[in-house]
């Protein structure tokens, strides 16, 4: 019986050395990525702040859409860039551009999201910048 309650003693303590450490260890949302590939220039987007704009409780899945059976994700939460690249390469459909926004900027991940908050940039060159390399 004292085996026992050392033994999980023992465990208790383990989790609460160990959980920290493991959770410190898993990926962490990247701070201010540059966006690149535009020919208006890249994009700085500012990971952290988009967050907290969610309400600092967003899920990653919100912009991050899940992987499809064709293109299986490597990562949880991948670059965007990882599968929709400049030229759709198969079996993506999905360019880059159109990943974020349709060609005329009216519609898409940022824009929808930018109007519905009713905040934001609204223009190609608020976010599209040729020193953002």
């Amino acid at each position: 019986m004292k085996k026992l309650m050392y033994f999980a003693l023992a465990l208790a303590v383990l989790g609460f050395v160990a959980g920290p450490v493991m959770l410190a260890a898993q990926a962490k949302a990247p701070g201010t990525v540059i966006l690149k590939g535009a020919p208006m220039g890249g994009v700085k987007f500012d990971h952290a702040a988009h967050v907290k704009a969610a309400g600092g409780d967003a899920k990653c899945d919100t912009c991050h859409h899940a992987s499809k059976p064709e293109k299986p994700a490597k990562a949880k939460n991948e670059k965007c860039q990882d599968c929709h690249t400049k030229v759709p390469t198969a079996p993506m459909k999905t360019k880059a551009q159109a990943a974020f926004h349709d060609a005329m900027a009216k519609k898409g991940t940022c824009i929808n999201c930018h109007v519905a908050a009713k905040k934001g940039p609204a223009k190609c060159a608020d976010c599209h910048k040729k020193e953002n390399v």
